[in-house]
C-alpha cells in the first residue's frame, strides 16, 4: 500500500485538509505584503533641491524656484540639479541694472542639490527614500543619483529569497516542515523588526536581505506542507483557492499602506502578524509522509488517526496499524537523492526544463515588473494597489476554466502573451490617455497573474514523480532570479523612458512561444519515471515499459 491509498483510508479533502489550509493562510498573506512592500517602501515624492528661505518681501514662489532651478527638456522644474548661483530674473528684485539676460545664461551653470532635498509628504510622510536622520552623514536620500541604490533595495531582497529558498528546501527536508516553519516565522519577525530600526541605508539593505531568506521558508514550506496532506484529485482546486490568500494580501497591504504612511510603522504592521502565526504552529500538523520518509511511525500514525478522526472516517487499530506503516514507509523512501543534473541527462526531460526556465524566469521578471512600478498611471499608489489585487480574483478563476477545458501550455502561452500586448499598448498610448493607461496596467497585471497561478500546476505535472520535487526548485530558483532583476530593469528608463516597459514586455513575448514548445498535460497521463517521459518520443507502436502512469485530475 501506498501513501495516497494511505490517505484515502484516512480522507484526502476535509474538515482537516480545510483546517490547514486556514492554518497556512496566513504566510500567504504575509508573502505579498512583503513581497510588494517596496511599492510604498520605496515610494519617491515629487522632490526638489533645497533652496534658501524665500525674501519675506518676495511674493511670487514660483519665480523664487525659477531662480534657482533650471528646467528639464520637458519644461519642469529640475528634481536633482540647482543654479550654482540664483538666477535674476527680469522684473524682480533679484534683476541689476545694466544685466543682459544672455549674459546670465552663458554664466548660468548648475550643480547636484548641495544642501540635500525637500520633499512633498502629502501622500507619504516618510520613506526610505525621504529618510532624514537628525545626522547628516546618514541622510539617505535615495533620489536622482542616489535612485539605483532605492531600486536595488528590491534586488537585495529577492537576493535574499533565492537563497533562503535553497536553505529552507535542504533544512525542510532534513529537520521536517513544521519546525522549519517556525524557524521561519520567528526569523522574519526578528528581522522585520530589525529593519524598521535601521539607522543607515547599509544596515536596511543587509537587514532586508536577511529577511527575504527568512520569507522564503513561507514559499518553500507552506505548499508542501499543505499539499502532502491532499489528494490528487483536490489539489488543483486546493491550489488555486490557496492562491487567492496572495490577492488577499495585496489588497491588504493597500489598505495598511493607506492607513499607516511612515515606512518604519508600515513594516512593523506587516512584520508583527508573524506572532499569531507562531502560536497557530499548534495546530499545524506534520506532513505524514515526511514523517514515514524519517521512519518516525508513531507520530506519523497520531497524526493520521487525528486526520480520520476530524474527517469523519472510522479507522479503526487495524486499518492503521505500525506493521502497515512501516511497509508505507520502506516504499516512501527513495533509494538515491536525485540531483539538478538528472533534469539535463536525457533529450526530452532536458527539452522540458530548458524551456520552463525561460517561462519561470519571465512570468517572475513580468510580475514583479508590473507589480512595482506605478508610476504614470495617474491614479494614486493606494486605489492602485487595491485594483491590481481585485483583478488577479477574476483572472484565478478564468485560470481555472481554461486549464480544464482549453489546456495548460495554451492557457500559459495566452496569459504570457496578453501581458506582453498590455504592456505594449502602453507604449503607444499618450501620456495624456490617463484612463487608458491605468485601465491597461491593471489588466496586465491580471494577466501576468494567470500565468503565474498556470506555471505552477504546469510545470509539476512536466516532471516525473521521481524528479517532480526537483524540477520544481529549479524552475523556482531561475523564477527568483527574475524577480531580484525585475526592479533594476525599471532604471532602463534613464536610457529611454519606455525601455523598462519594452524588456518586460519582450521577454514576456519570448517566452509565450517558448511554452508553445511544452507538451500539453491536459487529461494526460501524470509521469512515474524518466522512461515515461522520453517514451512520448517513441512510436505508439513501441511496447511500453515500466508501470502505468496516473491520471491527472482536472
Amino acid at each position: 500500500m501506498g501513501f495516497e491509498e494511505l490517505l484515502d483510508q484516512v480522507g484526502g479533502f476535509g474538515p482537516f485538509q480545510l483546517r490547514n489550509m486556514a492554518l497556512l493562510a496566513l504566510p500567504r498573506i504575509l508573502m505579498p505584503m512583503h513581497f510588494l512592500l517596496p511599492v510604498f517602501l520605496a515610494a519617491v515624492p515629487a522632490h526638489r533641491c533645497a533652496l534658501p528661505d524665500t525674501p519675506v518681501n518676495f511674493s511670487h514662489q514660483d519665480t523664487w524656484l525659477e531662480a534657482y532651478l533650471p528646467r528639464e527638456p520637458n519644461g519642469r522644474l529640475s528634481s536633482c540639479l540647482r543654479f550654482t548661483y540664483p538666477q535674476a530674473l527680469p522684473n524682480t528684485t533679484l534683476w541689476e541694472e545694466g544685466q543682459s539676460l544672455k549674459e546670465l545664461q552663458a554664466e548660468a551653470s548648475t550643480e547636484p542639490c548641495p544642501q540635500g532635498w525637500e520633499y512633498d509628504h502629502s501622500e507619504f510622510s516618510s520613506t526610505i527614500a525621504t529618510e532624514t536622520p537628525p545626522c547628516l552623514t546618514l541622510q539617505w536620500d535615495l533620489v536622482c543619483e542616489q535612485k539605483g541604490l532605492n531600486r536595488a533595495t528590491s534586488t537585495f531582497f529577492f537576493a535574499g529569497v533565492l537563497v533562503g529558498a535553497v536553505a529552507f528546501g535542504y533544512l525542510s527536508d532534513r529537520f521536517g516542515r513544521r519546525r522549519l516553519l517556525l524557524v521561519a516565522y520567528v526569523s522574519s519577525l526578528v528581522m522585520g523588526v530589525a529593519s524598521a530600526a535601521s539607522v543607515s541605508y547599509i544596515m536596511f539593505a543587509i537587514i532586508r536581505t536577511l529577511t527575504g531568506a527568512a520569507l522564503a521558508g513561507f514559499t518553500i514550506i507552506v505548499m508542501p506542507l499543505e499539499l502532502e496532506w491532499l489528494d490528487v484529485e483536490h489539489r488543483t482546486v486546493a491550489g488555486v483557492l490557496s492562491s487567492t490568500f496572495w490577492s488577499g494580501g495585496m489588497m491588504l497591504l493597500a489598505l495598511v499602506g493607506y492607513l499607516i504612511r511612515d515606512w518604519r510603522w508600515l513594516l512593523l504592521a506587516v512584520t508583527l502578524p508573524c506572532v499569531p502565526g507562531i502560536l497557530s504552529l499548534w495546530w499545524v500538523p506534520e506532513s505524514a509522509r515526511w514523517l514515514l520518509t524519517q521512519g518516525r511511525l508513531e507520530e506519523a500514525h497520531r497524526y493520521l488517526l487525528c486526520c480520520a478522526k476530524l474527517n469523519g472516517r472510522p479507522v479503526g487499530k487495524d486499518g492503521l496499524s505500525l506493521e502497515e506503516l512501516s511497509k508505507v514507509a520502506a516504499a516512501e523512501r527513495v533509494v538515491r537523492r536525485p540531483s539538478y543534473l538528472d533534469l539535463f541527462r536525457t533529450p526530452r526531460l532536458r527539452h522540458i526544463s530548458l524551456c520552463c526556465m525561460v517561462v519561470w524566469f519571465a512570468v517572475n521578471f513580468s510580475y514583479y515588473g508590473l507589480s512595482l512600478d506605478l508610476s504614470g498611471l495617474g491614479v494614486n499608489v493606494y486605489l492602485t494597489q487595491l485594483l491590481f489585487g481585485i483583478v488577479e480574483l477574476p483572472f484565478k478563476l478564468l485560470v481555472y476554466l481554461f486549464v480544464r477545458y482549453v489546456g495548460r501550455r495554451l492557457t500559459v502561452a495566452g496569459a504570457l502573451l496578453g501581458t506582453a500586448l498590455t504592456l505594449g499598448a502602453r507604449l503607444l498610448l499618450s501620456s495624456e490617455m490617463v484612463s487608458w493607461r491605468t485601465a491597461l496596467a491593471v489588466l496586465g497585471k491580471g494577466f501576468s497573474e494567470a500565468a503565474f497561478t498556470t506555471v505552477y500546476l504546469f510545470t509539476s505535472e512536466l516532471y516525473p514523480t521521481v524528479l517532480r520535487q526537483t524540477g520544481m526548485g529549479l524552475t523556482a530558483l531561475v523564477g527568483r532570479l527574475g524577480g531580484s532583476l525585475a526592479p533594476l530593469a525599471a532604471l532602463l528608463d534613464g536610457v529611454w523612458v519606455s525601455l523598462p516597459k519594452l524588456t518586460y514586455g519582450g521577454i514576456a513575448l519570448l517566452a509565450a512561444c517558448t511554452a508553445l514548445l511544452l507538451p500539453e498535460t491536459r487529461k494526460a497521463q501524470l509521469p512515474e519515471t524518466i522512461q515515461d517521459v522520453e517514451r512520448k518520443r517513441a512510436p505508439s507502436g513501441l511496447q511500453e515499459e515500466q508501470m502505468p502512469m496516473k491520471q491527472v485530475h482536472d
